[in-house]
């Protein structure tokens, strides 16, 4: 089983129950055809732009095929998606060269900022990383409480203080307490903000500038967690948050939850900077390190509808 299998099953039946009903009994693939795979993409939440480029690079190539199977033409969907979002460009989620490597972790409320800190965090304990993460989330108590218990089993420290208090603060005592104790990855949560707040969006600046008081090229990482069930909602975050603010890459959660997957790829389409991680579930272990060539294998394996 691919490791993103679970997290996009959802995705994958609605798809090619979509589009089995349209190639049955068909000899190639024609209007209609061409039609139904363009509404499964869609309703995948791939977004118009990218579905249309996949939907004019597939009309080129079956052209030349007389006759396009199922498994055929599920393969020339994979191929053709893998190319468009560069699957053979690894990811590299962090870059432990830089000590602490310092990351931002920045999103509205409600799309799992906190719980993807802590999982980073296990992900990093299992490596063997020292790890401190700051409570910079001042406005939400549940947000202090619940960074607290993941720190404690993850065994990361955890700087906090009192409710109310100046995030940058929090940051700033963060990050510093990460130089004295030799730690390799420092991770920050902030409080969930809207892109058009501005008054949260310039405490971010804040937060940025006493981070490089101590680490002079950090925050070496803005990370964007965006809710991968909420589909078309998750571009118009994504854009408007890189807009705002200085966003370097995204992690994605929540997608096991809906059959939205193809917005991931979208997303890896559409904009700039790259998904480093995937939520596809609510284990500990389940925030995964981004592979889109698996990614791609998992999102249409034929085989899991037959």
């Amino acid at each position: 089983m691919g490791i993103f299998q679970n997290g996009v099953k959802k995705t994958n039946l609605n798809f090619f129950q979509k589009l089995g009903r349209a190639i049955t009994g068909k000899s190639r693939v024609d209007d209609d055809v061409l039609d139904a795979l363009e509404e499964a993409l869609l309703s995948s939440d791939m977004g118009v732009d990218t579905t249309l480029k996949v939907i004019e690079n597939i009309e080129d190539r079956v052209e030349k095929d007389k006759y396009v199977d199922m498994v055929e033409l599920t393969a020339i969907i994979r191929d053709e998606i893998a190319n468009l979002m560069g699957a053979d460009t690894p990811v590299q989620p962090f870059d432990f060269s830089k000590k602490p490597y310092v990351a931002l972790v920045v999103g509205v409320n409600g799309v799992g900022k906190t719980t993807t800190i802590g999982k980073l965090a296990a992900m990093l304990a299992r490596q063997g990383k020292k790890v401190v993460v700051g409570a910079a989330d001042t406005f939400r108590a549940a947000a202090v409480d619940q960074l607290t218990i993941w720190a404690e089993r993850t065994g990361a420290d955890i700087v906090k203080q009192p409710m109310g208090a100046d995030p940058a603060a929090v940051a700033f005592d963060t990050v510093k307490s990460a130089v004295a104790k030799g730690a390799d990855v420092v991770l920050i949560d902030t409080a969930g903000r809207l892109h058009n707040r501005v008054d949260l969006m310039n405490e971010l600046t804040k937060i940025r500038n006493v981070i490089k008081r101590v680490v002079p090229d950090g925050p070496h990482e803005v990370l964007l967690v965006l809710d991968g069930s909420t589909g078309q909602n998750a571009f118009v975050q994504a854009k408007e948050f890189a807009r705002a603010t200085d966003v370097t890459a995204l992690a994605v959660t929540k997608l096991d939850g809906s059959a939205k997957g193809g917005v991931v790829v979208g997303i890896v389409d559409q904009f700039k900077f790259p998904i480093k991680f995937l939520g596809i579930g609510e284990g500990v272990e389940d925030l995964k390190v981004f592979d889109k060539k698996e990614f791609v294998e998992d999102l249409f394996k034929l085989e899991d509808i037959q």
